[in-house]
């Protein structure tokens, strides 16, 4: 008997990669979804790695929801689903990469080439002209099996210029755009990055609006080949939370959610409840909560002040409740917090230590987190330290070091530490950590 052959959706698609960060891939992917959203069709975007604050900018430009993709966080039958249910029901589909093409185990190369995904190389070429197109050549030719749909000059200063790449370019490689560096574009950033789109949104659809202008009617704009996307059978998950009501803290300070993480939350019965931990004055009634990570340090004053919720998280707590607090939550859940300005708030001190904040100095990457409850994949992000905390009883398992990764502690039904979990990785564990945490030994 023979096994059928998986359905495909077919989709135009295009992968957004550069040779370095800090090159526009952002700016030029929100610009060029807007773009084809403009002219009526639907456009899905994903974003390479565990990035939380490109996808704001990205979905409010496409006005659909945008996840994250990474085949060693999610793992390729998760990547290969997620795109075959985008390519069923999109016009186009956009993925922009992480750091450079061929940077990470696994690259934004590796993805692209698993999915068979053209890539359009985003490159600043200010200061340069034909080197520009003996790099973008350099890296067409690095890896036989990468497909290379063309060059995007951003920061272009001359048609004199552009042309000075193209003719050195000599028809190998077609230059899909010349860019003029515009700091009308660019998208605003701070220490962790662009700044987060609610806190930008009417400025963001002026800059969406220019961008789209900017980008002209050059050949980017042009819809790229179709892809075939192959179809991924994924059980359902099983309803392990059921009944259960968790609170997810969410406003200016903690917005870092993977909606990939609340959607399977919810297909696992979960009854989801937002509230704000700066304006709210009490937490919902809910069985569990989830403070995840943001900016604490932008608002440490304000968290600091609403005593009434500090008092509820501390009394949660003391119940012996099921809590996660990932990285900005973690802080929060400390004794105190130090902010870039040297000042020290009072935080909710459920589990004890101090968290400060250390300017540009910090610390990233790849780690499984090694639960009680199982390992869970996930990443660390972070300009803070924490100190005087108690034992952890894990640690994070880092990517590709053997060194010990970030520390995991559990106090009563706490959670935390400076990890970033991506729950798609194991259900089964994360649905343990919302309802009945183990609690270790000794």
């Amino acid at each position: 008997m023979t096994t059928p052959a998986p359905a495909v959706a077919h989709c135009p698609a295009l992968f957004l990669a550069a040779p370095a960060s800090g090159q526009g891939k952002t700016t030029i992917t929100a610009a060029l979804a807007r773009y084809h959203r403009d002219l009526g069709r639907k456009v899905r975007v994903f974003k390479m790695g565990p990035d939380y604050l490109d996808p704001q900018i990205l979905q409010q430009a496409s006005g659909q929801p945008v996840t994250q993709l990474d085949l060693w966080m999610a793992g390729t039958e998760y990547c290969r689903h997620q795109f075959y249910l985008a390519a069923q029901q999109a016009d186009l589909i956009l993925v922009e990469g992480a750091m450079g093409l061929f940077d990470g185990e696994p690259s934004s190369a590796d993805l692209a080439v698993t999915f068979n995904i053209p890539v359009a190389l985003v490159m600043d070429v200010k200061g340069m002209a034909q080197t520009a197109a003996a790099v973008a050549l350099g890296l067409a030719n690095f890896r036989e099996d990468v497909e290379f749909y063309g060059l995007v000059a951003n920061s272009c200063g001359t048609q004199r210029h552009a042309q000075l790449i193209k003719d050195a370019l000599d028809g190998r490689m077609p230059l899909l755009a010349n860019l003029a560096r515009d700091p009308e574009v660019s998208l605003p950033e701070r220490h962790l990055g662009l700044v987060q789109a609610e806190e930008v949104r009417d400025e963001l659809e002026v800059r969406f609006n220019l961008g789209k202008a900017w980008l002209g009617e050059q050949s980017i704009c042009d819809l790229p080949p179709p892809v075939a996307f192959a179809s991924q059978d994924i059980a359902p998950p099983k309803k392990l939370l059921a009944g259960t009501k968790i609170g997810i803290a969410k406003d200016a300070a903690f917005s870092f959610i993977y909606s990939a993480n609340t959607r399977l939350l919810e297909a696992m019965g979960a009854e989801l409840h937002y509230f704000s931990p700066i304006t709210d004055a009490h937490l919902p009634k809910v069985d569990a909560l989830w403070f995840a990570g943001g900016y604490p340090e932008l608002h440490a004053e304000k968290l600091a002040r609403n005593s009434s919720m500090l008092k509820d998280v501390s009394n949660f707590s003391a119940d012996n409740k099921p809590i996660l607090a990932e990285c900005g939550g973690f802080l929060y859940c400390l004794e105190s917090l130090t902010d870039l300005d040297e000042n020290t708030h009072t935080m909710c001190g459920i589990l004890a230590g101090q968290g400060a904040m250390r300017g540009k100095r910090g610390c990233q990457g790849m780690q499984a987190a090694m639960l009680p409850e199982g390992e869970v994949r996930a990443h660390a992000h972070h300009r803070s330290r924490s100190q005087n905390t108690p034992a952890p009883v894990a640690h994070g398992k880092r990517q590709r070091h053997p060194a010990p990764g970030e520390a995991i502690f559990r106090q009563q039904g706490l959670t935390a530490s400076y990890l970033h979990l991506f729950f798609p990785s194991n259900p089964e564990a994360v649905a343990q950590l919302f309802t009945n945490p183990v609690q270790p030994q000794g």
